[in-house]
């Protein structure tokens, strides 16, 4: 097997039983020490195509191909025994058909080990979600902002305001109604997050939207304070890894250059140590 053999104790089924109840908690994660230490705290790790910006440098998440998100899924499955592990169907690889969401979809899930799938995409994606279920994928929707849409929405903004409310609805419940076990809701208005939450079946997963959808995820590197010049709205920063990180480096350059290490407990002698 090309993925790890670790069976994951929570299914989407399970997810999907927390509608209303305890909030579901989610992280993104990329490599396995990441996941290994997130995943006692976390109902949903999530191998996001965030990926590409966040590690890779790239500008926006459509230039993350199939090869990288197999990679990282890898990586975080072998990492992660307790939560569910979903990834995100890069940018192109399911949006022509249905037919080509599955064979993208099923090669992530036996190439990966995952237990399900995120899409983007509301009313018009509702097809492929319910043609990806009814063939035994589980699937997290995603709308509202949806990144891989940014040029059609000329930017990362809040969607849903005013008259567009009722279509962010509207794709809540195509979602919902074609089988998705979960949706995720990013930067929509507060309230229409509420509102959604009351009125569908599945548990909603907020990321800049309300207190009171079902769970909550962010970007692990956004929580942690890993980008010190970048930091969304919606982001609340739990350490300072990226100021610690710099501090660290620094401290290191100074002994390197200095000779203060390695010192002697650090080196190996001529002698067998007992």
């Amino acid at each position: 097997m090309s993925a790890s053999a670790k069976t994951t104790s929570l299914s989407p089924p399970q997810i999907q039983a927390q509608k209303g109840a305890t909030p579901l908690v989610c992280l993104t994660a990329y490599t396995t020490p990441m996941a290994a230490l997130i995943d006692p705290h976390c109902d949903v790790v999530l191998v996001g195509d965030s990926v590409g910006m966040v590690l890779h440098g790239l500008p926006s998440t459509l230039e993350v191909t199939m090869e990288m998100m197999l990679m990282h899924g890898r990586a975080v499955r072998r990492g992660v025994a307790h939560a569910l592990v979903v990834v995100d169907m890069p940018f192109g690889s399911y949006e022509q058909n249905p037919a080509q969401a599955f064979a993208s979809a099923a090669r992530i899930m036996a190439e990966t080990g995952a237990g399900a799938v995120k899409l983007e995409g509301g009313t018009h994606m509702a097809d492929t979600i319910a043609f990806l279920v009814a063939r035994g994928i589980p699937v997290m929707a995603h709308i509202g902002l949806t990144p891989q849409a940014v040029n059609t929405f000329g930017g990362y903004k809040v969607q849903g305001r005013g008259d567009r409310a009722q279509a962010i609805m509207a794709d809540a419940q195509a979602v919902s109604e074609a089988g998705a076990f979960s949706v995720v809701l990013e930067k929509i208005p507060a309230a229409l997050a509420t509102k959604i939450t009351a009125e569908i079946a599945i548990p909603t997963i907020g990321i800049g939207a309300s207190v009171d959808c079902d769970g909550q995820i962010l970007v692990l590197d956004d929580m942690l304070g890993l980008f010190t010049d970048f930091k969304p709205k919606f982001v609340k920063r739990y350490a300072a890894l990226g100021e610690a990180t710099s501090h660290a480096a620094a401290a290191y350059a100074s002994e390197v250059r200095a000779r203060s290490f390695p010192a002697s407990e650090h080196i190996f002698s001529d002698e067998k140590q007992k």
